[in-house]
């Protein structure tokens, strides 16, 4: 192509699209083809969007390797303590036996006859600090020992553990997603951490009916998976199990005091020196500290280990933590040069002259980046920075940004096939086989994606919280 032609075809109006496909192209073939790891292929993804960028914000080759790099690190800034501290908190509730209780405590309460609701409740829970892979890992044997018990009813509890953590996993904080959803739209924490467990109650219904609609009309044989920890025969456990108080605590407390510095910015006196003390107790960072101390004390108290044992304890959870960031962080990078090659300009010019529904729009790019390279994690990362280069900070929406996120994680929400790590986990963890898993796990998380745009699509009209 002759260089005259191609400056010319470089500024044209729609030329960042053709920047966005070809960033997204990257991201896909690197992920979901030639198996790459995810924050290698987004950190590529993001230098070849700068490279070919005409924006001024991006001026030269080297800025073009350089601001990826520096938008990383302002995001590893923003949100990798919490990842970190979330991390731990999770795995300190399961080797304290604060998650069996909570479980267990819940089980009692609906009895055996209503046990997959007190599944969806367990996995809606425990997934606000905890990744969905372990929430699952964790929850499965109780499915299996009430299928044993009951003797049907197993398609309905492995739904239940898979649904309810999916639910929380996509639209409330500290997971991953949901914080850096959050950062990126620039929306209160505690608003986010509110709006999502309000917006997961009739998805957390929807996965109890469409479980009992799967397991009535499913019939799959019953293959128990191989190599399933025994938790109870742990010789390590020393000290008591807690009790359902203290078990809720390390979740529970974080949640509360962000949820209440919200709150108290919006009622009292900006003014007000009591104002500043909630504020900096609802800090998300000290917040997640403190309910990151309560775990450890609950781990400690369980295996008799004195402070100094605890060093070596975290260090795995801390690996697991640091992967994820380095992805989630990354994905930061690539959506932060997508807004930097200038796509906000290119869709206002695309639409202008319709109206344009930017909940259905934000859904759409999410749903489509979640089949595309599997990951529902990068489609949020990866939508919320386009999203906010499209609307930018101060857009003029008739309802709250806060609908956008919650479109977003549906979105990410929606099919799950084999391209997704989480459709392995169901399958071998549940001892489906492929199809198997394509005919419940995938029917149900396409069934919560579009009941949770409808829900947002009705509620943004009535209730639009501007």
């Amino acid at each position: 192509m002759p260089p005259v032609l191609f400056a010319s075809i470089m500024a044209a109006p729609y030329w960042p699209f053709i920047v966005l496909l070809a960033g997204i192209a990257v991201v896909v073939v690197l992920i979901a083809v030639l198996r790459v790891h995810a924050f290698l292929s987004l950190m590529i993804a993001a230098i070849v969007v700068g490279l070919l960028s005409n924006s001024a914000d991006v001026s030269s080759l080297v800025q073009a390797v350089e601001i990826p790099m520096r938008e990383f690190g302002a995001l590893a800034g923003a949100i990798g303590f919490v990842i970190a501290l979330a991390a731990i908190i999770g795995t300190a509730m399961m080797e304290s036996g604060a998650a069996d209780k909570i479980v267990s405590s819940l089980i009692n309460v609906f009895g055996e006859s209503r046990a997959a609701i007190a599944l969806i409740l367990s996995s809606i829970i425990l997934a606000i600090p905890v990744f969905f892979d372990t929430v699952f890992f964790l929850l499965i044997p109780l499915a299996l020992a009430l299928r044993h018990r009951t003797g049907n009813n197993y398609i309905l509890f492995v739904m239940a553990i898979a649904g309810g953590a999916a639910i929380t996993h996509h639209l409330v904080p500290p997971t991953p997603g949901p914080l850096i959803m959050a950062e990126n739209l620039q929306i209160d924490l505690g608003m986010t951490i509110m709006a999502g467990i309000v917006a997961g109650i009739l998805p957390g219904i929807a996965v109890y009916i469409a479980g009992k609609q799967l397991d009535n009309r499913l019939s799959f044989p019953f293959r128990p998976p191989v190599g399933q920890k025994d938790e109870s025969s742990d010789s390590n456990n020393q000290g008591p199990t807690p009790n359902l108080f203290l078990s809720l605590l390390p979740i529970v407390l974080p949640v509360a005091l962000i949820s209440f510095a919200t709150i108290a910015d919006l009622t009292m006196d900006p003014s007000s020196s009591s104002l500043e003390v909630i504020q900096f107790f609802g800090n998300k960072n000290l917040a997640m500290f403190l309910g990151t101390g309560l775990a450890l004390w609950l781990w400690a108290r369980r295996k008799g280990w004195r402070i100094q044992d605890l060093g070596d304890a975290v260090s795995e959870p801390l690996q697991i933590a640091g992967v994820i960031i380095l992805i989630t962080c990354a994905g930061g990078a690539f959506g932060a040069m997508i807004k930097f090659a200038g796509i906000g300009d290119a869709v206002e010019w695309a639409t202008s002259g319709f109206n344009v529904n930017y909940i259905l729009l934000a859904w759409i790019i999410a749903a489509v980046m979640k089949i595309a390279q599997g990951s529902g994690t990068v489609s949020m990362i990866t939508t919320s920075s386009i999203m906010i280069a499209i609307l930018g900070t101060d857009a003029s929406l008739p309802y709250h940004p806060i609908y956008i996120l919650l479109s977003i994680g549906f979105g990410a929400m929606f099919i799950s096939w084999m391209n997704d790590s989480g459709f392995w986990v169901v399958a071998k963890l549940s001892g489906f086989s492929e199809r198997e898993t394509l005919q419940s796990w995938t029917v149900l998380l396409g069934l919560l994606g579009v009941v949770g745009l409808v829900q947002l699509l009705i509620l943004s009209m009535i209730f639009p919280l501007v």
